[in-house]
């Protein structure tokens, strides 16, 4: 029967249309879950607005705003690489990054116990100068490099310990008012100046450090702590979302999942572990309430 239905057909041509089908497929979804609740999405709406108002314009008449806008979409290319510039780079530079981590995953199997002990002395530095309200931005970089960073701060490369990074953000430290960036899980760089979020949603409570936090993980794929100076409350940022008031126990399993993706008990993507800290959250913000800045 399918040798029937084959029949006349070049079983090459078949493979290679539905490889191009299923290609555009993933790139769209892709698209589309990238524009989703991103400031590209409303940039996208006005040029599909556009486009209506020249396909009306030309069935009207009106050939001043015809021309205009064909002249626009003459050099549309150029327009959008212009207009999403910021988009584009990151989707990229994300893609890029999910590529070769899933690359490696295939071809290699890391030893995770240099970063379960960066994840340990991270956490208990955090958890103290939460403690104290020492305010800290601590940027743990991931597959996108961030040396355009590290080239504004101070390079350290030294072992991840409790005590260097509690005397990096000490108030009276000259490399304090900065952030702090992990390289395989090191402490490389101190005093570095993050890229600042131009989102408008941001609630305005948040602080210039929060707002580094969030611009660092719109522009990669870095894992951001941040602790506020004023609450003490710490923050995660990750993929330009902000998780707020984090306590020991669930900073280390959020560190895990992102950095690791294992849970305690090395089941991969462990929902458990993401629903047993949101939970936690929860009830912190129910008796603790919401940090300032």
């Amino acid at each position: 029967m399918l040798k029937n239905i084959l029949y006349g057909f070049d079983l090459k041509d078949i493979i290679t249309d539905v490889l191009d089908i299923t290609i555009i497929a993933v790139l769209l979804y892709y698209l589309v879950m990238f524009l989703k609740d991103r400031r590209a999405g409303k940039l996208v709406i006005g040029v599909g607005l556009m486009f209506v108002l020249h396909l009306v314009s030309e069935s009207l008449g009106m050939v001043v705003v015809h021309k205009t806008l064909e002249n626009i979409f003459e050099n549309g290319i150029i327009l959008l690489t212009v207009l999403f510039q910021p988009e584009l780079r990151s989707v990229l530079e994300k893609m890029g990054g999910q590529s070769l981590k899933s690359l490696r995953g295939i071809t290699e199997i890391k030893d995770n116990t240099q970063t379960l002990h960066m994840i340990d002395e991270v956490t208990e530095a955090v958890v103290d100068m939460s403690k104290s309200k020492t305010g800290a931005l601590i940027a743990i970089e991931r597959t996108t490099k961030l040396g355009d960073v590290i080239l504004t701060g101070t390079t350290i490369d030294a072992n991840p310990e409790a005590f260097l990074l509690k005397n990096i953000f000490f108030n009276k430290s000259p490399l304090h008012d900065g952030a702090v960036i992990i390289r395989n899980d090191r402490v490389y760089a101190a005093g570095c100046l993050l890229p600042l979020s131009v989102n408008t949603n941001i609630i305005k409570d948040l602080g210039t450090r929060h707002r580094a936090g969030i611009g660092m993980s719109e522009n990669s794929d870095a894992v951001v702590i941040i602790v506020s100076e004023e609450t003490g409350t710490i923050s995660v940022a990750q993929d330009g979302k902000l998780e707020r008031n984090f306590d020991k126990e669930t900073l280390s399993s959020v560190l895990k999942e992102y950095l690791i993706g294992e849970n305690e008990n090395g089941v991969r993507k462990a929902k458990l572990t993401l629903n047993r800290f949101s939970e936690k959250r929860t009830d912190n913000k129910k008796h603790g309430g919401e940090d300032g800045k």
